[in-house]
């Protein structure tokens, strides 16, 4: 995990945000935070990255990851293998 860079595009109102921020945090990863509606353009880069307003969104060394699933909540398993760390 040393030297990867992790951005975490997300808004203050979103619940599998909190939780994706807190996965991070829990795990000590760092991260920088790209709120979409205080980025002027962010929300339209999710949208040109994934083809969908859909948060969060987890941008590991410049590749796109969505850490959770509609209905799922956050991968927490999945993302627990990608990052190397214990569920």
């Amino acid at each position: 995990m040393q030297g990867m860079q992790v951005l975490v595009y997300s808004a203050v109102w979103c619940r599998d945000c909190r939780e994706a921020k807190r996965f991070l945090e829990e795990h000590k990863i760092p991260y920088t935070e790209i709120d979409i509606e205080q980025v002027p353009g962010a929300a339209d880069e999710v949208l040109r990255h994934v083809g969908k307003r859909a948060i969060p969104q987890f941008v590991i060394d410049g590749k796109w990851v969505q850490p959770y699933r509609p209905g799922c909540g956050f991968l927490r398993q999945e993302m627990s293998a990608l990052f190397g760390v214990a569920v």
